[in-house]
């Protein structure tokens, strides 16, 4: 398939999946229950984290970890007691434990009580000069793992450049809140980043989809197969290419293409 085939068939399937449609049955449905910023901000972290496996049960499981927070996150993250945490006790999702779920608690209420948005957490100092998020999500990685009493486990949840990973759920989770095409699924809530800084979430789908349409050509799937494929999607929309996500992940879950 030439390349502009594969740019019209991609638009063709953003179109049919960028719509409200696409969010009940996705982890995004979990951060689109608030309205509240700060309750987007953490809601959507914990669901794009949790992101693996059916996402019946990653929405199911989610779902679960927000009434453990009465369904207000923000006010449970900045306003919990000590006897609130032992709720958070018997959560679990795949290797994601309670160990991991109070970290995260106390990184957060440690975050907001000196900053009202998430989003200072991927800012780093040279924003200006940043031609995609690598700077952005290591400055994130190491904010996140900078108080002295973090578990040495969790470092499996947060993923990062520096190790090389793909970091489909960071990926994933700095589209919902940077994408802003006013469609009701991104939320766009981000403006420090743009959308053209962007780069696309790669799940087992996604990748094999892109492989199909000859947008990968690496062996691996990692940090650089992600560079790959979102610089390839730039050549078809250089201003936002991640929105083609919408396209490679309908065509390859929803499709089976």
């Amino acid at each position: 398939m030439n390349r502009n085939s594969v740019k019209d068939l991609l638009e063709k399937k953003f179109h049919q999946f960028n719509n409200p449609s696409f969010i009940p049955e996705d982890p995004i449905s979990i951060p689109h229950g608030f309205s509240k910023k700060q309750d987007i901000e953490i809601s959507g972290l914990f669901a794009a984290v949790l992101a693996w496996g059916r996402r019946s049960t990653i929405i199911s499981k989610c779902n679960e970890l927000m009434g453990m927070m009465d369904n207000s996150p923000y006010d449970f993250i900045l306003n919990h007691r000590e006897s609130d945490l032992k709720t958070l006790m018997a959560f679990k999702h795949r290797t994601f434990n309670d160990t991991d779920l109070l970290y995260f608690v106390h990184w957060l209420n440690n975050h907001y009580s000196q900053s009202n948005s998430l989003e200072t957490a991927f800012v780093p100092a040279k924003l200006d000069e940043m031609e995609n998020t690598e700077s952005a999500i290591d400055h994130f990685y190491n904010t996140f793992f900078s108080l002295p009493d973090y578990p040495e486990r969790t470092k499996k949840h947060i993923q990062s450049p520096l190790k090389k990973s793909a970091c489909k759920r960071i990926n994933m989770f700095l589209r919902w809140m940077v994408r802003n095409d006013n469609r009701g699924v991104d939320f766009g809530i981000w403006n420090s980043i743009k959308p053209d800084q962007l780069l696309c979430p790669l799940d087992l789908h996604v990748d094999r989809v892109a492989r199909n349409l000859g947008l990968i050509s690496r062996k691996q799937t990692d940090w650089f197969t992600t560079l790959e494929l979102t610089e390839n999607l730039k050549k078809m929309d250089p201003i936002d290419p991640v929105k083609y996500d919408f396209a490679l992940f309908g065509l390859g879950v929803l499709e089976n293409y």
